[in-house]
């Protein structure tokens, strides 16, 4: 995109033939599941949840502004290498089309940071790097800090609605210095009232800045996953980039870098970039200077000035002469109205009170009704619905979902979805620039919860005492016969059937310190309701016991535990077999005779006789 493409022919057949070329190429290494265009450059089936399909700049993080449309070389790319040399490799490009190194870093770093927080988006890097080329040239040829943000800002033309949209100010100048009407910021050409809810925290500073190209380049990665949509495929490609920019040359234009940055690219140092040349909307591009697009406006002024009178003069021989009066000049023109001028309030256009299980869908989308004071419906408005209060999201997992009225003035939320937290919050509908009184509508998230619980195995659990048990307890909770996944759940051995006191005796779990516990609380069955219960041991007291296991929402199963006494040991034959060198006794107190003949004292003191004839003779 450089001032110095004026040598080469860039429009016209040359300009449609590459883009034709890339568009066919990147298409056939993807799923072939792309869509016919409608008239506004945009399918039906590609105007995400909520948003307008009709080509409205409300749609898009752009608010549709012009782009930068010079198309790659054709000639091969130079592979990015890992590390960056500090140099600019000569030929195939070189700063033309080569990636400044932290504006390169910055579009690496937010495509791995969208593989760990959205895996599904399949983000790949050089789609940031195109639509930063296309947006801004790679931040006007990496004119940027060491922590990437711009030297010098760099900002869209006025959305006034000459040429462009007409987006009137929703952030005050606090973006784009201009308290009149909004203008596309940064290097990722956000407009404020996206990047209010879009803009994310990039290089870990604290801040959400749009001049920053770490925060623009994660903003535009989320935007451009938000709604679920797969990179990987051509239908959710093509979704993504019209949502940024609703045009099917913008499209084009990013696919054919995207297809040359696949293909390879090379690092250049920050500040060598070429700067870009030929505007969309056929205005000058950057050229050499780093200033924005345009300087901020100031409000035109509708006061009428006073008619003026010259002085009279004096007529030859007497008299005098008064000259016509000069007309007075007419007034500016005030600011075209637009239809958020017109909006007086807001009214639900359905449910304003919403229930769902942590984890799942509403069953109903929120929606407003934009009306003036008589009123009626207001078309063409943005509304921007906030979550307050709860971890809800809407579809693609951002809390804030901005949408456009549709003739009936009705804007739909995209879905909502519950998150883990409990209890109530609320959804704000609020029109976007312009102060109404906003909406509030009530959401409530109740616990998860199972109906029913079942073992997964059949087995009898029989232990012997002092042992412990061969098989763990395994249940699977369901709801309405589904799978009901991070239940929560309680194990109690309880004293009696339908008790809840724990036994003091019988079965027993192991702590973390080894430690006997009959009652296990804080448990969660898994995403399939599936809940294996820790090993059971047995203490010394053989009987029947029983194991209760609970949910949220009323489910109970009761186990039954049998510990059996230990089987009694046979005696050894051989310890009751008297040694014969000890002799016999007599039972009644008699003598007895030992083998050597001799006689011994019994108890009664009588005497025993040997067999050698002596005798003892009792004392």
């Amino acid at each position: 995109m450089s001032a110095h493409f004026g040598s080469r022919l860039r429009k016209g057949a040359v300009n449609t033939t590459v883009a034709a070329l890339a568009v066919a190429a990147l298409a056939a290494s993807q799923a072939p599941d792309v869509t016919a265009d409608t008239p506004g450059g945009r399918t039906a089936a590609d105007a995400p949840s909520g948003d307008s399909a009709t080509g409205g700049s409300e749609g898009s993080a752009t608010g549709n502004s012009p782009y930068y449309t010079d198309l790659p070389p054709l000639n091969s790319p130079v592979p990015s290498p890992t590390q960056s040399t500090g140099t600019t490799p000569t030929g195939a490009g070189g700063s033309e089309t080569g990636i400044p190194a932290t504006v390169l870093d910055a579009y690496k770093k937010a495509a791995d940071a969208l593989k760990a927080s959205k895996p599904g988006c399949n983000m790949p890097w050089q789609l940031l790097a195109a639509i930063g080329k296309v947006e801004s040239g790679q931040a006007g040829g990496g004119r940027v800090s060491a922590d990437g943000t711009t030297l010098s800002p760099i900002l869209g033309p006025v959305l006034n609605g000459v040429g462009f949209a007409n987006i009137s100010d929703t952030d005050h100048g606090a973006y784009d210095n201009d308290a009149v009407y909004d203008r596309a910021v940064g290097p990722m050409q956000f407009i404020p009232s996206t990047w209010a809810w879009a803009g994310r925290d990039g290089n870990a500073d604290g801040k959400k800045d749009p001049n920053n190209i770490y925060d623009a380049a994660l903003a535009a990665g989320h935007y451009l996953c938000r709604y679920d949509w797969d990179m990987a495929t051509t239908s959710g490609l093509r979704k993504a980039i019209l949502s940024y920019n609703n045009s099917t040359e913008y499209y084009n234009t990013v696919l054919s870098w995207l297809e040359y940055y696949r293909k390879g690219t090379h690092e250049i140092p920050d500040g060598t970039g070429a700067l870009p040349g030929n505007r969309s909307d056929g205005g000058a591009g950057r050229g050499t200077s780093p200033s924005p697009w345009s300087p901020s406006p100031t409000r035109p002024s509708t006061t009428t000035p006073p008619a003026t009178t010259p002085p009279a003069t004096t007529k030859p021989g007497g008299g005098t002469t008064t000259p016509p009066s000069t007309p007075p000049r007419k007034p500016t023109p005030p600011a075209p109205s637009t239809p958020t001028d017109t909006v007086d309030h807001l009214e639900a256009a359905g449910a304003t009170e919403l229930t769902a299980t942590a984890g799942a869908a509403f069953g109903e989308k929120i929606s407003a009704r934009a009306e003036t004071k008589a009123g009626k419906g207001v078309g063409k408005v943005r509304i921007r619905f906030t979550v307050t209060g709860g971890d809800a999201t809407f579809a693609g997992g951002e809390s804030v979902a901005t949408v456009q009225t549709d003739s009936a003035g009705v804007a739909v939320a995209p879905a909502l979805r519950a998150g883990e937290k409990t209890g109530t919050f609320t959804v704000r509908a609020t029109v976007m620039g312009r102060t109404v009184p906003a909406l509030q509508y009530t959401a409530t998230v109740t616990a998860r919860a199972a109906d029913a619980l079942a073992r997964t195995g059949s087995t009898a659990l029989t232990c012997v005492a002092g042992g412990e048990f061969a098989d763990q307890v395994e249940v699977k909770a369901t709801y309405k016969g589904a799978a009901a996944g991070k239940v929560a759940a309680t194990a109690t051995l309880v004293a009696a059937a339908g008790g809840t006191t724990a036994n003091d005796k019988g079965p027993y779990f192991k702590d973390a310190a080894g430690n006997r516990v009959r009652s296990l609380t804080d448990l969660r069955t898994d995403a399939d309701g599936l809940l294996k219960l820790p090993k059971l041991y047995a203490d010394d007291n053989a009987g029947t016991y029983l194991l209760s296991v609970t949910t949220t929402g009323g489910a109970t199963l009761t186990v039954e535990l049998t510990v059996t006494a230990p089987v009694p040991t046979t005696p050894d034959p051989s310890e009751g077999t008297p040694d014969p060198s000890q002799g016999t006794s007599d039972p009644s107190g008699g003598t007895s005779t030992s083998p050597s003949g001799g006689t011994s004292k019994t108890p009664s003191g009588s005497t025993s006789a040997s067999p050698s004839g002596s005798a003892s003779t009792g004392s």
